[in-house]
């Protein structure tokens, strides 16, 4: 299965600190799925989106971080999406037409909305999904 991921809001609580259990979740993920960052810090180009965001990460985090395919989009971040495919995308935030958009292509429910300020834990609750 594919997976989308944002960093902001999903692997980085607002404050830019780590989400509770965020190692785990990414070893998990890049050992068992086809994983591509959908986020503003990666558009195109992984080394740059490393550069950005290594710093927030634990160093033992890393060899996950650089596991994740970069994708490349200009205006919406479903451009970069495979419909084609089995995936999930972790956002923490979508604009309408973004919604609007995965339920034209009967994908909604791909969508993993993380609510990391008022559920910490969501990362946690997500390793069922991935095992």
């Amino acid at each position: 299965m594919k997976i989308y991921l944002d960093i902001d809001g999903v692997l980085l609580t607002n404050m830019g600190e780590q989400a509770e259990q965020v190692g785990k979740f990414l070893e998990i993920a890049t050992t068992n799925h086809d994983v591509y960052w959908l986020t503003t810090h990666c558009k195109g180009n992984i080394e740059s989106t490393l550069y950005q965001i290594s710093s927030s990460f634990d160093p033992d985090i890393l060899p996950s971080l650089e596991k994740i395919k970069p994708t490349n989009w200009i205006t919406l971040k479903t451009e970069a999406i495979d419909f084609n495919s089995e995936f999930i995308w972790l956002d923490d935030y979508l604009l309408q037409v973004e919604i609007d958009i995965l339920k034209k292509h009967n994908k909604f429910s791909s969508l993993i909305l993380v609510d990391l300020k008022n559920k910490p834990d969501s990362l946690l609750s997500l390793l069922k999904i991935l095992e």
